[in-house]
């Protein structure tokens, strides 16, 4: 990208682009909520950049575009506390109308390309663009960008080495004793990290961070890509289709694959029947890389000896399952294990690039 700017400027200084280029702007439309100075630093990419802030504009849009739980989950009360009207609604169409580059948030507008003729690309700050499935721009032409792999890996790591350290070390077991006002110290069946096997299904920017960190405490790391290029710290690398071989020799399993039409309900009751018995699961991902049903089974059976989870099926839709919540020995975070004091200027950085 960094050549074909430089590219394009030298071609511009030459006089060899026509001029009616040098007096156009491009409308960039932001539903997203970034601070003035994240707005100026997309202003400060060229002076043909027209940069629109319309994340309250497509607030109310936002409210009813999604369920209940949505809107409650990732968007700000003052949103639904707006009643929407013709006249926003028109603001918005025209906004579109007009606009060639989008950067958007999760949720996003469920109607986009429709709206946007002159659409160029679509940028969207959060790395999964499985989040789009429910948008017009899944399955259209217009090009998508992603924050993937410049965004929060290394928190999102850190929460599953974490979510792995408290189940190994039982300490769902000392929470659940200290609620109930007693401690039993006869109960508590600790293991050692060092030695055992992690598996990643998914060797991408957040599994490379999980491997990194895993290796660091002394296990050894195995796991799934679709590449067969090395990755540093991984010892045994296997092909998606060999999952089942992973998953046998695993003591920790974390999911951190994107979910496709090819990896809904990856980890199903025959994987499960193939893990290591006891094994603990952590998933970063998304819900719909497993199936709930089969997990349960696979937890009341011992089959699976503890999960962490900050993702579930249907999470946009609605709470999480009860049965879940039942056992003592299954972490849940609402979708936070990315969230941290630090700024994530990496996705925006992406955009200007592209930009």
């Amino acid at each position: 990208m960094r050549e074909f700017v430089a590219i394009i400027r030298e071609t511009e200084a030459q006089g060899c682009i026509p001029s009616r280029y040098d007096a156009r702007t491009m409308l960039v439309v932001l539903i997203a909520a970034l601070s003035g100075p994240a707005r100026a630093s997309l202003t400060a990419v060229d002076q043909r950049l027209r940069i629109q802030d319309a994340w309250e504009l497509f607030g109310p849009e936002l409210v009813a575009d999604w369920p209940g739980h949505t809107a409650e989950w990732y968007l700000p009360q003052r949103f639904r506390d707006v009643a929407d009207t013709a006249a926003l609604r028109r603001q918005r169409d025209q906004l579109l109308a007009d606009a060639e580059v989008v950067c958007i948030t999760f949720p996003p507008p469920k109607r986009l390309v429709m709206r946007a003729p002159h659409l160029r690309f679509v940028h969207q700050l959060p790395a999964g663009v499985s989040n789009l499935t429910r948008s017009d721009v899944w399955g259209s032409s217009v090009p998508v960008t992603s924050g993937r792999g410049a965004g929060s890996t290394v928190p999102i790591a850190e929460w599953a080495v974490a979510g792995m350290l408290a189940l190994l070390k039982d300490f769902p077991r000392a929470f659940s004793q200290r609620s109930r006002g007693e401690l039993d110290r006869r109960a508590f069946r600790g293991r050692q990290v060092a030695g055992k096997t992690l598996g990643v299904i998914g060797l991408g920017g957040i599994g490379r961070e999980v491997a990194r960190l895993g290796h660091a405490l002394g296990m050894r790391v195995v796991g799934t890509r679709r590449s067969e290029a090395p990755v540093e710290h991984v010892e045994t690398l296997y092909r998606p289709s060999q999952l089942h071989e992973v998953l046998r020799q695993s003591d920790v399993v974390v999911v951190a694959a994107q979910l496709t039409a090819e990896t809904h309900h990856l980890l199903d009751q025959p994987a499960f029947a193939a893990l290591k018995a006891g094994a603990l699961v952590i998933n970063v991902a998304r819900g719909e890389l497993i199936d709930e049903s089969a997990m349960i089974d696979a937890l009341r059976s011992g089959q699976v000896g503890g999960v962490a989870l900050d993702v579930y099926e249907g999470e946009f839709d609605h709470p999480p399952p009860p049965e879940l919540l039942a056992f003592d020995n299954v972490i849940f975070t609402p979708h936070t294990s990315g969230h941290t004091e630090q700024p994530l200027a990496g996705a925006l950085g992406i955009f200007r690039e592209n930009l």
